[in-house]
């Protein structure tokens, strides 16, 4: 096959699971405060101690600071993002609003620089194969420009009803798609093996929650299904590096080039939209939002009033 070696229909059915899970646990993670402190702080922290040194240590493909580094971001946004969802003002204060592009921002960087770092490798690296090539800049550049699209988080808030999921109106849909081309590029070029759900089943969960469950919550959905997936892996990594439902990257160099060429592509067009919006609306995208005429960005902001 093009991307990957052979996809078995227990795989598939496995995939399934694993993106049902995703699903149904970030729905229990924004629930309420409760659930989320229970499965974002309490959880890790009895992982932190009882296994992840033994299950992510050395001899294990968790051991680098990649996985570590991923794994406690993802928590950090997690926790970040429901203090702002239900700290009394948090989401009035600038500051606290800047919390949600500086941890985005950061967990991009940490897979562009990996990227980078990658495009010198070629062989078995912490037991996943690794290709170096031109694909990995190309990547890395993509990360970058999507780093740059940033915008709107000055018009981020807390939503209604028990959950007060954070909403980030002009977060919208070109962006996630360009970002999600970007990250599977990323994880295919670093995670080949593990892409299969890492990569797509991970990616395809907080998009379907964005689109179908709750709107405008994307980054809050994406912070919660990368944590849960990171603490799964930091936990059982044989599930997808050695059990019978792991999924091996094919190694095609063409692969490689083609998925990180649509990520680049997808990045540039989104960043040519946002440098055009910025220009014909005289807009600063540090300061305002973009697409505040835009239906989609009406739909979301609409909770808001």
């Amino acid at each position: 096959m093009f991307l990957y070696q052979s996809i078995p229909w227990y795989s598939l059915l496995m995939w399934l699971a694993v993106f049902a899970g995703l699903v149904l646990l970030n729905e229990l993670g924004r629930s309420s405060k409760w659930a989320g402190l229970a499965l974002f702080v309490a959880l890790p922290a009895v992982l932190t101690v009882a296994l992840w040194p033994r299950t992510a240590g050395p001899g294990t493909s968790m051991n680098d600071w990649f996985h570590w580094a991923k794994v406690y971001s993802s928590l950090a946004g997690c926790i970040g993002f429901m203090a702002i969802r239900f700290v009394k003002g948090l989401d009035k204060n600038k500051y606290a609003l800047a919390f949600p592009a500086v941890i985005l921002a950061v967990n991009i960087l940490e897979a562009v620089v990996r990227d980078f770092q990658c495009y010198s490798l070629d062989g078995v690296v912490g037991g996943i194969l690794t290709i170096g090539g031109p694909w990995n800049v190309m990547n890395g550049v993509a990360g970058i420009l999507n780093i740059v699209t940033i915008t709107g988080w000055m018009g981020i808030f807390a939503g209604k009803g028990k959950s007060r999921d954070m909403l980030w109106p002009d977060m919208l849909w070109f962006w996630i798609v360009a970002y999600d081309l970007w990250n599977f590029a990323y994880t295919y070029n670093c995670l080949g093996d593990h892409s299969f759900y890492c990569g797509l089943a991970l990616l395809l969960s907080c998009t379907f929650a964005a689109f179908f469950i709750k709107k405008g919550a994307w980054l809050q959905h994406r912070a919660q299904t990368l944590a849960i997936w990171c603490m799964f892996a930091m936990t059982a990594p044989s599930f997808i590096d050695e059990s019978r439902f792991a999924v091996k990257a094919s190694g095609n160099r063409a692969a490689l080039f083609v998925v990180s060429l649509v990520a680049l592509l997808a990045n540039v067009a989104v960043f040519a939209y946002w440098l055009y919006r910025i220009i014909r609306t005289r807009r600063n995208p540090l300061k305002a939002e973009l697409f505040t005429d835009l239906k989609a960005y009406e739909e979301v902001a609409a909770e808001r009033a």
